[in-house]
């Protein structure tokens, strides 16, 4: 019960602090719920697409560092937030309440949050409490960062017309390129190399995150009705 409330407790945690983020014009909490609900099922087509597209990886074999940024970006940054952004562009993005700049955001942390907490329980519960801890400081609020970024880009599609579609590529470039990196350091197994270069992906998301966040806030602020 413990592993699983540890395991549980960070993407939770995050979904509060970005809700309360929101501070002009709050979405329906069914919605938000529904998203995170839909967050933790994208795991599935994710997985799947691992599956796919890391079959020819398999067979070539090694570990060189070609091998592995390709597996990092190609396979396991493209096939997550791939499969979050479909989730964000086929049931989010369509709603009426998506109707502010923040929307962007708040939708996109609440998917990308369903989907870190489902996958960091098969994670917690199969390495336990050290890995928990780990990925309550690290992972999951990666996924985060990722999710901000890509929402920030999802706002400017949803009032830009114009540039939807650059927006909307940019919307997984962004968050795969940060994925990706942060991943490959990962995989690369080099205690000092992989710790250091992945906390530098992971240091810059969070600052461009938060430059996102305090940009939208105040257009959103902008957004709101005069009493």
């Amino acid at each position: 019960m413990g592993l699983l409330a540890l395991a549980i407790a960070p993407g939770i945690a995050i979904c509060i602090y970005i809700y309360f983020k929101d501070k002009f014009n709050k979405e329906p909490l069914g919605l938000l719920i529904m998203s995170f609900i839909l967050g933790m099922l994208s795991i599935v087509p994710a997985l799947i697409l691992e599956l796919v597209l890391g079959k020819p990886f398999d067979q070539l074999g090694g570990q060189t560092m070609a091998y592995v940024a390709l597996f990092a970006y190609g396979v396991v940054a493209l096939s997550e937030e791939g499969s979050k952004l479909l989730v964000v562009r086929l049931y989010c993005y369509p709603r009426k309440a998506f109707d502010d700049p923040f929307d962007g955001i708040i939708y996109s942390v609440m998917v990308g949050m369903g989907f870190a907490t489902l996958e960091n329980i098969g994670y917690v519960l199969q390495n336990g409490y050290v890995n928990g801890v780990l990925r309550m400081f690290l992972s999951v609020p990666g996924h985060a960062t990722f999710a901000v970024i890509m929402g920030y880009f999802v706002s400017l599609a949803k009032f830009d017309a114009a540039n939807r579609k650059l927006y909307f590529f940019l919307a997984i470039l962004c968050p795969v390129i940060f994925h990706g990196t942060f991943d490959f350091f990962l995989f690369l197994k080099s205690t000092l190399l992989h710790i250091s270069g992945a906390l530098a992906s992971f240091i810059i998301a969070i600052i461009l995150s938060r430059k996102a966040i305090k940009r939208r806030q105040a257009l959103s602020q902008s957004f709101v009705k005069p009493v």
